[in-house]
């Protein structure tokens, strides 16, 4: 059960209408990085957790504050679209030419209008919509819900980290200091989940429930070993040699990192396909007669003299 509280996590006030921005704010909802991905990411988490209860609820909290961020953000879209279509923004638009040059002329309004969503104002009436800054729809397709706690929350600090970097960039992307103050609010809590998310890591280590490779079960007698902790270098130059990844342990403990400078193929096999299925009508490596299985509802029709068909050997020939 979800309980809505009418007040926001923390207030979404804007000193004036934006409409512009309003469309950049967009990506901190509908983006690959945005709210939406993570609210949605952390319940499902949450609900397929099969294990300790206080993951599972930790997943559930974090997933309905995400809640509280999309529902932030979608008041300030609406607050930052009062008053569209942007008398108000003029004034602004005018004084930077180079911007009303690029996106609308040298009339302020029509470079405004230019620059908004129109969606914002054909299809949700001034409101926030669940896609991102370009209008690309938000997708389900954004989230990591494996199954496998450390897995997922390693994503969830990438997502938290990828997310956070664009609150960062936004906030200098504006000198509204009402957005600033919520912006200021959004980047606290990303570094607050971030940390969260190591500090969870380090917990499911120290429950014994992970170590460090994904997946940790797998019997490594099943493992090449022999490739398991080596270092390819497949570009010019050997700068990468120089690197952490490239000498000395691993991080998992189990072996020391091997560096090849100069690898070559382990096997001859080069990665030719089996000849093409006739029946599926692929281009063979040499000409094939026609071919067609089962049976033949138009069989007898009089066939074109321009047609070409298989002659009695086998072969192609021409009518």
């Amino acid at each position: 059960m979800f309980f809505h509280v009418k007040q926001l996590q923390f207030q979404a006030k804007p000193e004036r209408p934006d409409p512009i921005y309003a469309k950049k704010l967009q990506e901190l909802i509908g983006g690959q990085f945005g709210e939406m991905t993570v609210m949605m990411a952390y319940l499902f988490q949450g609900w397929n957790c099969r294990g300790p209860q206080k993951y599972r609820d930790m997943l559930l909290d974090i997933g309905t504050e995400e809640i509280a961020h999309v529902e932030m953000l979608s008041v300030m879209i609406a607050r930052l679209l009062e008053g569209a279509p942007v008398n108000m923004q003029e004034d602004t638009a005018a004084s930077v030419p180079v911007v009303g040059a690029v996106m609308g002329g040298s009339d302020p309004r029509a470079a405004i209008l230019a620059g908004m969503n129109p969606q914002h104002g054909i299809v949700s009436g001034q409101g926030a919509v669940p896609k991102d800054s370009v209008g690309f729809p938000w997708t389900g397709n954004y989230i990591a819900s494996s199954g496998n706690l450390l897995a997922d929350f390693r994503w969830n600090l990438m997502a938290e980290s990828q997310g956070n970097l664009q609150v960062g960039r936004l906030y200098a992307m504006t000198d509204d200091s009402g957005v600033r103050e919520m912006l200021s609010f959004n980047l606290a809590r990303d570094i607050m989940h971030q940390n969260q998310w190591a500090a969870a890591i380090e917990e499911l280590q120290s429950d014994g429930l992970h170590q460090f490779i994904v997946p940790d079960t797998m019997p490594q007698e099943r493992v090449l070993q022999s490739q398991a902790y080596t270092f390819w270098n497949l570009s010019n130059g050997e700068e990468s040699g120089e690197g952490r990844w490239a000498k000395g342990s691993t991080p998992d403990g189990r072996a020391e990192f091997e560096y090849l400078a100069n690898p070559v193929p382990l096997t001859d096999d080069t990665g030719m396909a089996p000849p093409a299925d006739p029946r599926l009508y692929g281009t063979q490596k040499q000409p094939m007669p026609p071919v067609a299985e089962g049976p033949n509802p138009i069989e007898g029709q009089q066939i074109p003299a321009n047609v070409r068909q298989t002659d009695s050997s086998g072969g192609m020939s021409s009518q």
